[in-house]
């Protein structure tokens, strides 16, 4: 059944999805790293595959930019096509000073600047905490790999561009 951002029938994407922000780094993903790659969606240009990744069965689809975006897509894979891990890849930035450039960042939990969670009407916020079975699994293999990563809190936010320069360092100091 498609949805009006989604045009894939079910069963064409797998229960793990790689989203990255950018559907053309989407395409890469399934270019360079799965096997027999099958795009499942193109409506709005927001490019998604399905294939194989050494045997097991994965899909990448792109999300755009912000929650808004991410928001829409991350509800429609749950809840129409049954996915079940969501993993988002692609760049960031760190308002940390010991975290550098290509290190590996596995959130715990995500924090916000977004009025996002107003729509469920709850008196406080939401704490938005990861799958702690796919944190230990990521946690486990990046230790394995010998490759630089760091669990933590991590922030998201509506804006690219904010008009208070310091406001960062409030953040950073939690």
């Amino acid at each position: 059944m498609a949805t009006p951002h989604i045009e894939a029938k079910v069963g064409e994407i797998a229960e793990s999805i790689l989203l990255p922000g950018d559907p053309l780094r989407a395409k890469y993903i399934a270019d360079h790293f799965l096997d027999d790659c099958v795009q499942f969606n193109k409506v709005r240009n927001m490019l998604g595959y399905t294939g194989y990744y050494k045997g097991k069965r994965i899909s990448v689809m792109g999300t755009g930019m912000g929650m808004p975006s991410i928001g829409i897509y991350s509800y429609e894979l749950i809840k129409f096509y049954g996915v079940k891990n969501l993993i988002r890849v692609g760049s960031a930035g760190s308002i940390q000073e010991h975290i550098k450039i290509k290190d590996i960042v596995i959130a715990q939990a995500a924090s916000s600047n977004s009025n996002f969670s107003k729509q469920f009407d709850v008196r406080g916020e939401i704490a938005a905490v990861s799958d702690y079975k796919l944190l230990s699994k990521a946690a486990v293999r990046a230790e394995e790999l010998a490759l630089p990563y760091h669990i933590g809190n991590i922030l998201s936010s509506d804006t690219f561009y904010d008009f208070e320069k310091e406001g960062w360092k409030r953040w950073a100091a939690m």
